[in-house]
């Protein structure tokens, strides 16, 4: 499922961006009040989590209002640290489905997630990913091949789900740093290579055939044929 988060403080990101990875969300981060509005209108989201107050005197609710003007009716949960009866009223009448105060747990935010997703008939309970005899079951965040449980750490789950879910492709270095571990620096380190090692381990050894491989100088691609 494809999340989108509109927040520009990047500690309250991170931490939304890392919990909802974990528990197998699609997500995307957007710090600019102008691109997020641009992005929001422009693709298809599951759900949008969105801070009330941006940079540049922008409020949130003007680009909840423009989504609504266009037509759009994805679940849009509101985060503010404007706590008041009137303002939560506010959020509520201006378009969002939710409205949340800062600070916020992470599990409210979850369940109050899961709630949107199941009122607008959005369900991803049971799904799962395959390529070849390699299932991962995203609900149960477990992986299994040829039937045999494979036992995953959950960086090592993200890392699998996300090359699975673009099997057939080269995925670079950069990209596995973005999208599993939030980093955005050097994509020479090995961090990259010592977990992919210990995965071409764990889901390739002592099957055939091999679907995880190394094209040399660019990346890795996910795929049955050698």
């Amino acid at each position: 499922m494809k999340l989108l988060i509109i927040e520009d403080e990047a500690d309250t990101a991170r931490y939304l961006c890392n919990g909802l990875r974990e528990v197998g969300y699609d997500v995307t981060w957007v710090a600019d009040p102008a691109e997020g509005k641009r992005i929001s209108a422009s693709e298809i989201w599951d759900l949008i989590i969105l801070d009330r107050m941006l940079p540049d005197e922008v409020d949130g609710l003007s680009i909840i209002k423009h989504l609504r003007e266009l037509g759009k009716t994805t679940p849009i949960v509101v985060l503010s640290a404007l706590a008041t009866l009137d303002e939560r009223v506010k959020g509520l009448r201006g378009g969002g489905d939710d409205y949340l105060t800062k600070p916020f747990s992470f599990p409210e935010l979850l369940a109050r997630v899961e709630a949107l997703l199941r009122r607008s008939g959005i369900r991803d309970n049971g799904s799962d990913l395959k390529i070849a005899d390699l299932r991962l079951d995203l609900a149960g965040r477990r992986a299994e091949r040829a039937g045999q449980p494979l036992l995953l750490q959950p960086r090592e789950f993200r890392l699998l789900e996300y090359l699975v879910r673009h099997q057939g492709q080269v995925v670079t270095r950069s990209m596995l740093l973005e999208a599993v571990w939030d980093y955005h620096f050097d994509p020479q380190t090995n961090v990259i290579d010592v977990q992919i090692s210990r995965l071409r381990n764990k889901i390739d050894k002592g099957f055939s055939p091999a679907l995880l491989h190394t094209i040399r100088g660019v990346g890795y691609r996910m795929s049955a044929d050698d």
